[in-house]
């Protein structure tokens, strides 16, 4: 039985090493494209001036392309919709996967799993129409379209990826440690945060390295709340991304200001890749 069942192994075994060998080609493929499309604006450009000028000017007739307001305002508005979504989605997570009861945790989840399927564009239209003349209104703002506005629905983007991963590591810590806890006289409460939730660790982490791979990579959502206005960061100020400086003038992008956005798309992949390799890190170093 066991000779049978080799040759479909070994094919097996073939497709699985096939289908890991694309997903390394196409990695290294969209990193070698980047660099080589890139680079040659930074070359010319400058790379201190590039990445740490401060006024981005691509169509005037003495043309600019400092990116600092862009990577700036990419940091803060990740770092505000991280600190605004983890602990919801996290809080979330812990209630869905330990404490609400099965009927209610039925009706919360497809509402959560809705969220995911949401496309981009729809956040950004409601944030639009909803949230940014709420905020206008509400601090009395000539324009609400504003970095507070994209950290408020990037929370909100990120939710479903945080709570769905970090529910899943919870409901697999094993029941033995909980009843251990429990039979020790921890509160159901006290097993939860201080058993379950340090067991599920690594898995809760992954929830927010996705998280924040969400919220660096959008755009479209982006581009219609945080009114895509080349300043330097500031909470009620128009700004634009990283991805929405590609993506807004990429269409009708010609010569050098089109190498400089090849060149604002590989700065933001590095940013991501570093952002990744430094979280994986300290996980790693976390387990040892």
């Amino acid at each position: 039985m066991k000779q049978k069942l080799r040759p479909l192994e070994v094919f097996m075994n073939l497709i699985f090493f096939l289908c890991g060998f694309i997903a390394v080609v196409f990695v290294l493929f969209i990193s070698v494209y980047l660099i080589i499309s890139g680079l040659p604006a930074i070359q010319e450009i400058g790379l201190a001036e590039f990445l740490f000028g401060t006024t981005w000017a691509s169509t005037a007739s003495e043309p600019s392309f400092g990116i600092l307001p862009f990577i700036l305002t990419s940091i803060y508005g990740t770092a505000g919709a991280i600190v605004l979504g983890v602990p919801v989605g996290f809080m979330t997570a812990v209630f869905l996967a330990k404490v609400a009861p099965p009927k209610l945790a039925a009706v919360v989840r497809p509402a959560v799993d809705l969220l995911a399927g949401i496309p981009s564009v729809v956040y950004g239209l409601i944030g639009m129409m909803v949230l940014v003349p709420a905020v206008r209104e509400f601090f009395n703002l000539p324009d609400g379209a504003s970095l507070f506005c994209a950290i408020i629905v990037l929370a909100v983007m990120i939710l479903p990826s945080i709570i769905s991963v970090s529910e899943n590591a919870l409901k697999a810590v094993p029941r033995e440690y909980e009843e251990a806890s429990l039979a020790l006289g921890a509160t159901h409460i006290e097993t939860v945060f201080r058993v379950s939730v340090p067991a599920a660790s690594s898995g809760i982490a992954a929830s927010v390295v996705l998280g924040i791979g969400r919220a660096i990579g959008e755009a479209m959502a982006i581009i219609m709340v945080a009114g895509n206005v080349a300043n330097m960061p500031g909470l009620f100020k128009s700004v634009r991304f990283l991805t929405t400086a590609v993506a807004s003038e990429m269409a009708y992008a010609s010569g050098l200001q089109r190498q400089a956005l090849f060149s604002i798309a590989l700065v933001l992949f590095l940013f991501i890749m570093l952002i990744n390799v430094v979280l994986n890190t300290l996980l790693k170093r976390k387990k040892g």
